[in-house]
């Protein structure tokens, strides 16, 4: 049986940003679906609750079914998969997802009301992220190094970043791999490389090192 692959999009996106991504693993014969979501006015438990049914739904179809997120969608991979029993074996990708918590989220939410409106309920995962990953999947992270976003522009971003997430942000301890591609925050969807990259760690559980 062919291993499934579940795509997560990030904050204010929706499935169909996903359609380069999802034909480039269909090419690379993965059984690929898209999990469309609310990213802002949807709670987090009922974005989890939902993932995790599909998660369990395909587990007759597939020896295994991973997860491959973009930004937010990473950080709610990453939670779903979290002292959870029950789901089918897989690995899980993230595409420029603030592991460590965003700063230009925390940006967002400093403008108060309207702030924590546009960040919806997923606002402290975001701004918080994780502490470290202890979860039994494998995770590789690919971020960005391409400095255009709107995120550069709502606060100071330390050292290399995709135009909304640092890099130092993707490197939560605990990750089995991580690499840098050049492409900024949206432009990791449509990277070729990062395509690449998500289907050698899907398979092998290691990213390809480019040749200096």
């Amino acid at each position: 049986m062919p291993d499934h692959v579940i795509l997560l999009h990030g904050l204010w996106m929706r499935g169909f940003a996903l359609s380069m991504l999802h034909r480039r693993l269909m090419e690379a014969d993965f059984r690929v679906h898209r999990f469309d979501y609310l990213s802002v006015a949807a709670t987090q438990q009922r974005i989890l609750d939902r993932l995790q049914a599909r998660m369990a739904a395909l587990a007759d179809e597939a020896t295994a079914v991973h997860l491959v997120g973009h930004s937010l969608g990473g950080l709610l991979a990453l939670r779903a998969c979290l002292d959870v029993d029950g789901l089918p074996p897989g690995r899980i990708v993230c595409l420029g997802s603030p592991l460590k918590g965003s700063a230009a989220a925390r940006a967002v939410a400093a403008w108060g009301r309207g702030g924590e409106v546009l960040l919806g309920h997923n606002r402290t995962l975001m701004e918080q992220g994780f502490e470290h990953w202890d979860g039994t999947r494998e995770v590789g992270m690919i971020a960005g190094s391409m400095p255009v976003g709107l995120g550069s522009m709502l606060g100071h971003l330390e050292g290399k970043h995709d135009g909304t997430v640092t890099v130092e942000e993707t490197r939560l301890a605990g990750l089995t791999d991580h690499c840098v591609v050049e492409a900024n925050h949206t432009g990791l969807l449509f990277s070729q490389e990062a395509a690449q990259q998500v289907t050698r760690f899907l398979r092998s559980g290691r990213f390809v090192v480019p040749t200096p």
